[in-house]
């Protein structure tokens, strides 16, 4: 491995040196080449990550999550136990065309089973419940659920739901202030 304090399991096949410190890669899992993985993420049992993958840094991938190419993944992002990523919106047999991208934003948390369109930008510090297709972009800081996925309400970066404090105002239960917009939710700074 290209960094120090590296642990992949041996059953697991890695192909990349592009592997940051402080990674944990267990048991079962395979990281073809031209995949990069930051610091300090763990890869759980039973995992594939195909050529092009980007992982940020501090990222938790559960068991059963098959990373295919055109996804890239930022730091700190969370994705429960056999998240589905499809990146062919016209899936056909030996009809072999680009990927279609999905991001995952800085913070967002994927909830188990959840399965993700290909050209979908899930956004920062958002979440999806367990089970949600998710067929739409995501807006940062929401909270979508359901299939299709909708949104149910705004979090803040733990993951707890924001009050309405007036029209395009929303607070944190520790008191932190966000502003509502077209794109999302932004956090407001401190007076």
């Amino acid at each position: 491995m290209a960094k120090k304090n590296v642990f992949v399991h041996p059953t697991a096949i890695v192909d990349t040196k592009n592997i940051g410190s402080g990674t944990r890669i267990w048991a079962f899992v395979h990281v073809l080449k031209n995949v990069t993985i930051g610091e300090n993420c763990n890869i759980c049992d039973h995992c594939f990550i195909e050529g092009g993958v980007t992982v940020g840094n501090n990222t938790t991938i559960k068991s059963g999550i098959y990373i295919w190419e055109g996804v890239r993944i930022e730091d700190n992002v969370f994705l429960g136990p056999n998240v589905v990523f499809t990146n062919d919106v016209w899936p056909r047999s030996k009809n072999y065309k680009p990927a279609e991208k999905i991001i995952i934003k800085n913070g967002a948390s994927i909830g188990a089973n959840s399965t993700i369109l290909g050209g979908v930008t899930i956004g920062e510090y958002s979440m999806s419940g367990i089970g949600s297709v998710i067929t739409k972009n995501v807006k940062p800081y929401s909270l979508v659920y359901g299939n299709p996925a909708r949104h149910a309400g705004w979090i803040d970066e733990k993951g707890n739901k924001l009050k309405k404090m007036r029209a395009n105002t929303w607070k944190s239960e520790s008191g932190e202030l966000f502003k509502e917009t077209k794109a999302g939710l932004t956090k407001m700074a401190p007076k």
